[in-house]
């Protein structure tokens, strides 16, 4: 019988392709997806959730999944405070992550960032870095942090900072010691995540850009930029 996979921020830049990568792979025989909204997807084997994140009770039940991976995210332009950006980014991802382990899942995939840390004065990089620290603690057999720099995709909501960001990290990350913070797509960033939950018999515990990066193959498509 083949393994299970769940997905939360499945309609984000990131999450949407991985949901298509995981249900193309032949590895998984079933991909969940959690979320505020449905899409659609054309593969019988994605299995859609509309849920309310705040009522853990209503849905925790439904996970049956072996690996689970946590896409979901928002900005503070978007969430409108601090606190709100919290409650998405950690909240809601730590308390999925705590239902899927109770549920049985054994592998947790995280969507971080390089420097995250609980210690770090940014507000963004120490959310980040306490959720990473929170899941470790919640016993999976397997955790893997992903920690890609800026993630070029077309969004719907074009973010000025993220587009400004693209064209001044390119180049500047040219400089030595500055690598690990260039921009990479979300649809490579998913074919990477897929490769390395799939074909990586023991995953490293972190991949920042560059490990991400080694594991394509040669020939994949080229980096696009926000349009």
């Amino acid at each position: 019988m083949g393994k299970k996979a769940a997905v939360i921020g499945a309609t984000g830049a990131t999450g949407q392709h991985l949901v298509i990568e995981l249900g193309d792979c032949g590895y998984y025989d079933k991909v969940q997806t959690f979320g505020r909204r449905l899409v659609g997807y054309p593969s019988s084997l994605v299995e859609e959730h509309l849920i309310d994140f705040d009522r853990p009770e209503t849905w925790s039940s439904l996970i049956q999944a072996d690996d689970i991976f946590l896409c979901l995210g928002t900005t503070l332009k978007t969430a409108g405070s601090k606190a709100a950006q919290y409650k998405v980014d950690f909240d809601y991802q730590y308390a999925f992550a705590r239902c899927a382990r109770e549920a049985g899942a054994t592998r947790i995939f995280v969507i971080s960032s390089p420097g995250a840390s609980p210690k770090a004065k940014g507000f963004y990089l120490r959310m980040k870095g306490e959720l990473d620290e929170a899941v470790k603690k919640l016993g999976f057999e397997t955790t893997v942090l992903i920690k890609p720099s800026l993630i070029r995709a077309r969004r719907e909501d074009q973010r000025v900072g993220e587009i400004l960001g693209d064209l001044f990290l390119t180049p500047l990350c040219k400089l030595p010691g500055l690598r690990r913070y260039r921009p990479i797509n979300a649809q490579e960033l998913a074919r990477a995540i897929t490769i390395i939950a799939t074909q990586i018999e023991s995953p490293a515990a972190e991949y920042v850009l560059d490990d991400i990066q080694s594991v394509l193959p040669e020939g994949d498509p080229p980096l696009e930029r926000n349009a």
